[in-house]
């Protein structure tokens, strides 16, 4: 009888949320660099690579291309779905695919998992909040694979009997816990139960959960030794390896059915571990080349295999908590090594006694005044996920309609509309990740409060409710391990408050960047729509002058204020400007007027004393604009005078390079200053090249023999390594799309060649997928060679990006 060998591996994708509160943009990450933020950078390192994983043969060409996603079970954060669905389309929809392709070959299961939508703790949430996460949950698989999901993953796999309730009565079949949540377990049918101790549970088989509720849910246990190697053994070095420690975890003696399966962060393939998407590529070609297993997923193996055992959990247990979820309500002594070990976590009972006593104030106030509105706020409060995914003028027009008892007026609108965001943020505040780390001031933290802040403020505007200061006094029970913040209380005002926005600071920041844009009468930017009625500029030299009336919009409450304002440009990073909500048109044109003749005649000084004269003493200034427009606008003032500082350089470069020559000749030093210059130009010139749009070969080699005779190295290698795998790509793309001449392909393999002398390897996975792709194109002739002599560069191109050619 042919043994029945399963494998399924799981990856459990997720970043947390990383976006501003009230932007709902991920605002410029500078850990991250060269990318923008660290969504970014993962996504490139890991979550794109497993759409389009390498093989390799023995050689060390790639021979295969694997869409890793097709063959795994893996769950995507919602957070992390929605970004990519606007960051990197191309992804999203292979990632899609994926889960398509899954369901041909896994007898019509899909191996994309939904998950629990905001990441929270399950077993430490209210009902109200377990429904709404499971709920929203689904709705945003649905929405993203056309199908309801069978299965669910719970954040850090906390799970609880409430929670399971809560699965298994909005329809999900199973859900994948750690072996140590296993309490006891016993043959279907069977009278005893037998206790689980030291993880002693077979994992190769699935367990079904009854449920007080008479429901029922099939639970899989995963393989922990294995799933650990993954993460912490360098198990991902070698795709054999892998293969070899999977294989090893069968019972070769039993006939009985065996499904060995792992639960992994998804991060481990790509990001935690380099290339590790390829060894997990390699593994899986490996398995169903090389082994008698066969790769299924979760669903798929419940159809063959029901569970003939049952199992009860460990209530309150988790994956990366060994006291349960005791991770994000206490000191457990679980913590990331943050401060060299020294650090407490004292402050994680606090924050979560703080947060339940706001979101408890939030719940009569959200209750009482939407049931104004709606029948039952708390089913409106489900369905709100319908907005979130499209918060489009006629969906959110046909959510009202749909829930309201009668026709609302626009201030109701509005009303509703900011209950339901106070409502939201209540939920988002309880982001798991708030209490992973170690110091209550760490990003992850700060993010959870801001999500509060902007709940306290909704409650302030719903029902002027100030929440705020009995906020901060329990917060301060927190205590920091760093003494500039003392305790929460001191992270809420340092770093939390200082990040909220409003309508008005909306409106200075569109004031001030419109000295430097010529912005349409109507501009969306960040979640705000802003309505010119007038607006005029002046310059002079450097200084500028700019006036506007303007409605400003918030696309998520559909609040709005009427503007005024004023901003002058002295130069540098001078900026002075004024604001008022509730100026008269008349008494803007005085103003305007006034201001504009006083600026004509280069009179400053009754220029500002008009600003305070009509708009009262508070000024705004460019530290007060948000962290991303800030530095764009810091960037189009410096660039007006790196203008002058290149061309200095440049200058020093030139005049004094034949002197500069003579020094290298009879071996004296070259002075500081002028090798700086070198080193500026150099550089320059090399970025400038991978972002011209030239490829002239001769340029580049001019560039990288001044940079051998002066011995310069690149400043920013990452970078320059980044610009050029993106360039190369370009070029491949263009080839793809409209065909490139014979000169083009060649002088993409002389700068391939010119890099790999220079032993700098730009990460070009992106251009050897699509390289790959062509190829195949070529080779099955549904593309045709320009020329013999363009086949033998293209053919050569792909030596250079390491793809195995004829």
């Amino acid at each position: 009888m042919a043994k029945q060998k399963y494998i399924c591996i799981h990856g459990h994708f997720y970043q947390p949320p990383r976006e501003n509160a009230w932007l709902e943009v991920i605002e410029l990450q500078e850990s991250a660099a060269p990318f923008h933020d660290w969504n970014e950078r993962i996504n490139f390192e890991c979550y794109a690579t497993n759409a389009v994983a390498r093989i390799l043969d023995s050689n060390q060409k790639i021979v295969r291309i694997l869409n890793n996603y097709s063959r795994i079970s893996f769950n995507i954060g919602p957070t992390l779905m929605s970004w990519m669905e606007n960051e990197d389309a191309d992804t999203y929809k292979l990632i899609q695919e994926a889960d398509k392709k899954s369901q041909k070959r896994f007898r019509g299961h899909g191996s994309a998992v939904a998950q629990a939508h905001s990441h929270l703790i399950l077993p430490l949430a209210n009902q109200n909040d377990k429904v709404t996460q499971v709920v929203w949950g689904i709705r945003d698989f649905e929405y993203r694979f056309g199908r309801k999901p069978e299965g669910m993953w719970l954040a850090e796999t906390a799970a609880n009997t409430e929670s399971l309730e809560v699965l298994a009565a909005h329809g999900i079949k199973y859900t994948i816990l750690a072996p140590r949540q296993a309490k006891a377990f016993r043959r279907i049918n069977s009278h005893d139960w037998i206790n689980v101790v030291n993880e002693n549970i077979d994992t190769r088989r699935p367990y079904l959960c009854r449920l007080p509720s008479g429901n029922t849910i099939a639970l899989f246990f995963y393989n922990g030794n294995v799933s650990q190697a993954v993460a912490f053994e360098g198990l991902l070095n070698s795709g054999k390896a892998f293969v070899n420690r999977i294989m090893g975890a069968f019972d070769h003696n039993s006939d009985e059915p065996q499904l060995v399966h792992l639960a992994t962060d998804g991060e481990s393939y790509g990001h935690h571990h380099r290339l590790g998407e390829m060894a997990l590529a390699d593994c899986l070609h490996r398995i169903e080349n090389e082994t008698d297993a066969k790769i299924t997923n979760y669903g798929e193996y419940l159809e063959l295999f029901p569970p003939q055992y049952e199992a009860q959990i460990h209530e309150n247990s988790s994956w990366s908590c060994v006291h349960g979820v005791e991770r994000w309500r206490s000191n457990c002594g679980c913590n990331a090594g943050g401060g060299y070990g020294r650090w407490h976590q004292e402050w994680r009972g606090p924050l979560r006694y703080a947060l339940n006593w706001l979101r408890d104030q939030l719940i009569p106030v959200f209750e009482e005044q939407a049931r104004q509105y709606v029948k039952d706020p708390w089913a409106v409060r489900n369905d709100y996920i319908s907005v979130l995914l499209d918060r489009s003028e006629e969906n959110i027009d046909a959510f009202i309609e749909q829930h309201a008892k009668r026709e609302l007026s626009e201030t109701e609108r509005v009303h509703l509309l900011r209950l339901l965001e106070m409502q939201r943020n209540a939920i988002l505040m309880y982001t798991s990740c708030g209490w992973f780390f170690d110091e209550i001031s760490g990003i992850e933290t700060g993010q959870i409060l801001q999500y509060a802040c902007r709940a306290v403020h909704y409650a302030k505007q719903v029902a002027d409710l100030d929440l705020e200061d009995e906020f901060i006094f329990r917060l301060s029970q927190a205590p920091s391990n760093l003494s500039q913040y003392e305790n929460g209380g001191g992270v809420y005002e340092k770093n939390v408050k200082p990040a909220h926005v409003d309508l008005t600071r909306v409106g200075m920041h569109y004031a001030a960047s419109s000295l430097f844009e010529e912005y349409p009468d109507r501009l969306e930017f960040f979640n705000y729509i802003a309505t010119s009625e007038f607006f005029d500029r002046i310059e002079s030299g450097i200084q500028m002058l700019a006036f506007g009336r303007t409605i400003v919009r918030s696309k998520i409450t559909h609040s709005e204020k009427h503007f005024s304002f004023a901003v002058l440009y002295l130069g540098q990073l001078n900026i002075i400007g004024n604001i008022s909500l509730d100026m008269e048109a008349s008494v803007f044109d005085e103003m305007y007027q006034k201001a504009k003749a006083a600026f004509q005649s280069m009179d400053l000084a009754t220029v500002i004393n008009a600003f305070q004269q009509y708009f009262g003493p508070d000024k705004f200034t460019i530290g007060q604009l948000f962290k991303e427009e800030k530095q764009r606008i810091i960037n189009i003032i410096m660039a007006r005078r790196l203008e002058s500082v290149d061309s200095s350089l440049r200058k020093i470069y030139t005049d004094n390079y034949a002197l500069m020559s003579g020094l290298l000749a009879t071996g004296i030093a070259i002075p500081e200053v002028f090798m700086n210059a070198v080193q500026y130009v150099l550089n320059s010139d090399l970025k400038k090249f991978f972002l011209g749009d030239s490829l002239k070969i001769n340029e580049l080699n001019s560039i990288l023999d001044k940079v051998q005779k002066w011995g310069v190295s690149v400043t920013d290698e990452n970078a320059f390594k980044l610009a050029a795998s993106e360039r190369i790509y370009s070029e491949i793309k263009t080839a793809a799309h409209v065909g490139i001449p014979l000169s083009r392909v060649q002088g993409l393999n002389e700068i391939l060649s010119i890099l790999n002398a220079m032993k700098i390897r730009p990460n070009v996975w992106k251009s050897q997928t699509l390289y790959f792709n062509l190829l195949k194109e070529y080779e099955s002739g549904e593309r045709s060679y320009l020329s013999s002599e363009w086949e033998k560069e293209f053919l050569r191109l792909g030596n250079l990006l390491d793809v195995k050619t004829k």
